[in-house]
């Protein structure tokens, strides 16, 4: 496992060539970037969402390019705060062509996966983003482990069909 930057890792988010599927389970993050937008909205701010563009055009220019990006959010119910919120941002980034579902947890339970959110780019490579206990992303790691590939995408594999498109997910 090599510990890399933020930096690399939104490379490697930029560049890979066929596919990225991303699994998230955590019932919230800390994220630096997303915080002051989450504030806004528990205060009842509106949001214009231009911090997603950047995101929602790299996520255009691989949909274009032939590449799909998967991403399931394993979510308790009732939802968390920060759960809430992301369905209040998720539109612009579907619609840009990244296939955001969600699960209720209940429905993983005998199911196994890391302990850690991932992606699996291009069925080549993993890569772990590890959290404090506030959701503060503290590092990222990666591996292109046959082994941890396999055993991440085959845990994807397995979350994916319970999993709820996001125009289709109505939380309790």
């Amino acid at each position: 496992m090599e510990e890399i930057t933020n930096d690399e890792f939104q490379d490697l988010l930029r560049t890979f060539k066929r596919s990225s599927i991303h699994l998230e389970t955590r019932d919230a993050y800390g994220t630096e970037v997303e915080l002051p937008h989450m504030a806004k909205w528990a205060a009842g701010e509106p949001d214009d969402l231009e911090w997603l563009q950047d995101w929602c055009s790299t996520v255009r220019r691989h949909v274009a390019a032939g590449r799909t990006i998967k991403r399931a959010r394993i979510v308790s119910e009732p939802l968390s705060d920060y759960q809430r919120w992301t369905l209040t941002i998720a539109k612009p980034i579907v619609e840009a062509g990244e296939d955001e579902r969600f699960i209720p947890r209940r429905l993983v339970s005998e199911l196994c996966f890391p302990g850690n959110d991932y992606y699996v780019l291009d069925d080549e490579r993993v890569v772990f983003l590890h959290y404090s206990g506030a959701g503060l992303n503290n590092a990222l790691t990666t591996t292109t482990n046959p082994a941890t590939v396999e055993m991440c995408r085959k845990a994807f594999e397995q979350v994916w069909p319970l999993a709820i498109p996001f125009g289709e997910y109505k939380p309790e």
